[in-house]
């Protein structure tokens, strides 16, 4: 699946992409060559086109669909009533007991240069956002070739840059009707590895998390605030596991972990899922090169300001479409994270006793405790402790961080399940 990745093809996306001229929220929706409607036809047709050579049929055929949202002017990036359309792709899972376990790969397909409110004049948009774009797409094409568990869901979201609308739309919707989305893996900005100061990072790529989630129910605050763990969310833990996952690998690309939800006076698609209560993280260059992002096309100084196909590299781009690739296929094959995982502190006793409950998938073989020193970012040791759901270590539970994760069959693990106190 992963040498089936290649730059030429995720290259060819983003110059695809940048040759919409615009793709702004506003902009021409029917024109067949200029606009944010010509791009998300065409991506809608490429998702189609895997479909057609995916030879899947029946309960497992692909569905291609425009997630369609119209909204009223708001005051602030939209200023005339308008269509929001995010193109989406769904690959079902191949176990019924794991199909509605839900996992995303996103990117912004819209597009903006200096002033947000253009939407006629030139805005590429290859960096930002193209090139998570062609990942989406390039993701949708080399899974629909496989057999994965669960259900893997590529969408190319609209309007991120007048304020995260299209994902917003989405994952409220998503969040009311109960879906169970475990991940969300959100690219924006994953094409351009050199760096301002000089130099290039060919080899990393950031991975945003959020630490205490936006969405907390009643006492969840506390309850972090009791165990420590301001670094143990959901969404840590998948960024975490995306981390393992490119050394697993030995991918050309892997997760450089940022503990911060986003950079400064920025933000992205992976925030609507977060406030929504999903796991979601975002992927994103080392260094940022400003001149090349939300700027009008010119050359100044003899300096090239805009986001042009010719800063996006090939090969980079391709590694990062390959960790988000390997990421979805261990995520969607693997068993769910256990469920109730808790650290029992009914008395003072030197050991530590980890419960949980059994993960529901039939092909489910076992089960790994992982650990870590408080002051670690990553886990650091692990124990294949069988098909049980109980253990008891000998290490104290006031000295380290405890996890467990479930393992099938195949050797595919889940996310970590981060303990509660319990006293039973």
């Amino acid at each position: 699946m992963l040498a089936d990745i290649s730059a030429e093809s995720v290259k060819g996306y983003v110059d695809r992409l940048a040759a919409f001229g615009t793709r702004h929220s506003l902009s021409d929706t029917e024109s067949d060559t200029r606009g944010i409607g010509a791009a998300r036809r065409w991506i809608r047709d490429e998702f189609e086109r895997f479909s057609r050579e995916s030879g899947r049929s029946g309960d497992l055929a692909l569905r291609v669909y425009m997630d369609r949202h119209h909204i009223q002017p708001d005051g602030r990036r939209i200023d005339v009533p308008a269509e929001i359309v995010n193109p989406v792709c769904v690959i079902p899972g191949a176990m019924p007991e794991a199909r509605d376990r839900l996992y995303y790969v996103i990117g912004h397909y819209d597009s903006r240069n200096s002033d947000e409110m253009d939407r006629v004049g030139d805005a590429p948009g290859a960096n930002d956002d193209a090139s998570g774009t062609a990942v989406v797409i390039e993701l949708a094409r080399v899974l629909s070739k496989q057999r994965l568990d669960a259900t893997v869901v590529c969408m190319a979201t609209a309007a991120e840059e007048q304020g995260l609308i299209g994902a917003t739309l989405h994952a409220t919707d998503a969040r009311d009707a109960g879906k169970d989305i475990r991940a969300v893996l959100s690219n924006d900005i994953v094409g351009d590895p050199s760096s301002p100061f000089g130099g290039r990072h060919d080899s990393r790529i950031r991975v945003f998390s959020e630490g205490v989630p936006r969405n907390l129910p009643e006492n969840g605050l506390r309850r972090i605030q009791g165990l420590s763990a301001e670094n143990d969310s959901d969404s840590r833990q998948l960024a975490r596991f995306i981390g393992e996952v490119g050394a697993w690998h030995d991918l050309p690309v892997r997760a450089m972990l940022m503990y911060r939800p986003d950079r400064f006076l920025r933000g992205g698609d992976h925030t609507a899922f977060n406030r929504v209560g999903y796991p979601a993280v975002r992927f994103t260059v080392v260094e940022e090169v400003y001149e090349r992002q939300h700027q009008d096309v010119r050359v100044e100084n003899g300096v090239q300001y805009g986001d042009l196909p010719e800063f996006v590299d090939g090969e980079y781009l391709a590694g990062v479409a390959k960790l988000n690739a390997a990421a979805m296929m261990h995520l969607a094959n693997a068993p769910s994270a256990p469920g109730d995982a808790r650290i029992i502190t009914a008395r003072l006793m030197p050991e530590t006793i980890l419960r949980w409950q059994a993960s529901p998938e039939p092909d489910t073989a076992g089960y790994e405790i992982v650990w870590r020193d408080t002051a670690s970012p990553v886990w650091t040791g692990s124990i294949d402790v069988g098909n049980v759901t109980e253990y008891t270590l000998k290490m104290s539970k006031d000295n380290h961080f405890f996890g467990v994760r479930a393992y099938d069959s195949d050797g595919y693990r889940s996310p970590v399940a981060f303990p509660a106190a319990a006293r039973r």
